[in-house]
């Protein structure tokens, strides 16, 4: 039996141009399905993850968007913990909170802790471990998961989950 040259055609089309740019089971899906167990989220729209770990120096198609996002979901959490601390804690004191919490330091030192700088995509030349890029891509991942759940309550719930744990295994290491 033959097959039909439109068919054909389509076939042809399907393997010369798959819907998905990066092969299933390849080495960066496989770290993105690491990341995902890792921070306890499961992303319905792998592609906001995908934007997510790749860098600005990498493609037009980033997380530089995502990341404004994922900062103020940070700074949200931090704040919000303070006050669930502190019902009575001072202007002062919760944005100083939401500010150290936040700052690029905290933020690479978590990211370097679920291993982005093995798994964000970066240009030639462009230190994927330096501290901006490292908080850049965990923040991005942050607004990723606010995207993907539509809610900042999601991402605020991975952020906490992630600051914990990095704040515990540095005291354990003390």
């Amino acid at each position: 039996m033959a097959i039909p040259p439109s068919l054909l055609l389509c076939l042809l089309i399907a393997a010369a141009f798959p819907s998905h740019p990066v092969a299933a089971g390849s080495g960066f899906d496989a770290a993105l399905a690491r990341l995902q167990s890792q921070i306890g989220y499961d992303f319905r729209a792998p592609e906001l993850l995908r934007r997510a770990m790749t860098h600005a120096s990498y493609s037009r198609e980033n997380g530089r968007a995502l990341a404004v996002l994922g900062l103020a979901a940070s700074q949200s959490a931090a704040a919000l913990q303070a006050l669930a601390n502190d019902h009575d804690a001072a202007a002062s004191v919760v944005a100083h909170r939401a500010t150290e919490v936040a700052s690029e330091a905290v933020c690479a030192k978590i990211g370097a802790r679920v291993g982005i700088p093995a798994i964000v995509r970066v240009a030639a030349g462009i230190n994927a471990s330096a501290p901006p890029v490292v908080c850049g891509a965990l923040r991005a991942l942050i607004g990723a998961v606010a995207v993907d759940a539509n809610s900042t309550d999601a991402a605020v719930k991975v952020f906490m989950r992630l600051h914990e744990v990095t704040a515990a295994s540095s005291t354990a290491a003390m």
